[in-house]
């Protein structure tokens, strides 16, 4: 079960490791084969389903990601948690997101999924 603790201390963390582009830090709350969906994949990547798997390959994205949008920065709005998932809502590059990460056992992602309120 997440605690409020837990979330807030997973948000606040997410948020400042993506604020300062380190992008071992950002990997580092992920399981080696988490699945991250997100239709900005299709735009970054040739990847059509909007779904890549694995640290390697969802890293590269981000890598490209950060390289293509040197001046990102989040900034959190609200922390939803359930069960085993947390959901941030947050301002980003482009107007307002939420992620949504599924949490296992361990307290590490091993899916999650944006979603925009944008056209990509």
């Amino acid at each position: 079960m997440i605690t409020q603790e837990f979330a807030e201390h997973f948000a606040s963390e997410w948020i400042e490791s993506w604020n300062t582009h380190d992008l071992d830090r950002i990997l580092s709350h992920y399981t080696d084969d988490f699945e991250m969906s997100s239709p900005v994949i299709t735009k970054i990547t040739d990847e059509s389903s909007g779904t890549l798997k694995g640290k390697d390959k969802v890293g590269a994205y981000w890598a490209k990601a950060l390289q293509l949008n040197p001046s990102l920065h989040f900034d959190l709005i609200t922390i939803l948690f359930g069960v085993n998932s947390i959901t941030l809502y947050y301002k980003g590059a482009r107007g307002f997101s939420a992620e949504v990460f599924h949490i296992n056992p361990e307290g590490m992602v091993d899916k999650s999924y944006a979603h925009y309120t944008y056209d990509l």
